[in-house]
């Protein structure tokens, strides 16, 4: 993979379309934001390891051109989009549940993951049941194509740093006495709006599914 390849102007048409996505404020970032801050460094980085993982699971399912079928073979992104749904509401549950307890300790202490292969698989689990990830990532190969289609092989590694440096960033800020101090004292608030957009982000699949 040539210097050339790797900063073409369709790479980084795709490397940019990819950051906003990956950067704007969305059920990952949020989830990743609200353990960073309850349950810390290790445990944040552990569920972004696993949201990164899905994230390069569609990326490589888009790459070799798979996705086209899994989005002409409707059963199967219904019963993506229902089982996406119905998760994204039982989280929208647990933190609805959370912002109104009156300590963070009392429910982030019942909830919290007994190893961190539990929050990888979390991470993972999220992504991957988000069907927008598969048209994403179509969107993101279509943007690297070139005359040749020799830029696929960039798409991948490029965007895997991004999404790291991204997801990393947010688990490594969060996880830092101030951030968590301000999360601790806007606790209900933010775990208020985590609840609103797994609840929109559930319903709206489920909607979708039905459609």
């Amino acid at each position: 993979m040539s210097g050339h390849t790797l900063f073409s102007a369709n790479l980084l048409l795709a490397y940019a379309a990819y950051f906003v996505g990956t950067a704007s404020p969305g059920p990952s970032n949020l989830a990743i934001m609200s353990i960073a801050a309850n349950n810390g460094r290790k445990a944040a980085l552990a569920f972004a390891a696993g949201v990164i993982s899905g994230s390069m699971f569609w990326a490589s399912v888009a790459t070799v051109g798979i996705s086209a079928a899994l989005i002409a073979y409707s059963h199967f992104i219904v019963a993506i989009k229902i089982f996406g749904g119905v998760y994204l509401l039982w989280l929208a549950f647990k933190s609805g549940r959370t912002a109104l307890s009156s300590t963070a300790a009392s429910t982030s202490n019942a909830d919290r993951p007994a190893t961190l292969k539990g929050l990888y698989a979390k991470g993972v689990l999220l992504h991957l049941t988000n069907p927008k990830a598969v048209l994403v990532w179509v969107s993101i190969v279509a943007l690297s194509s070139n005359s040749a289609g020799s830029t696929h092989g960039a798409v991948i590694p490029g965007c895997a740093i991004i999404g790291t440096l991204v997801f990393s960033g947010y688990a490594l800020l969060f996880s830092i006495d101030s951030a968590r101090r301000i999360y601790k004292r806007t606790r209900r608030v933010l775990e208020g709006c985590l609840a609103v957009v797994f609840g929109i982000a559930g319903a709206r699949l489920l909607a979708w599914s039905s459609t």
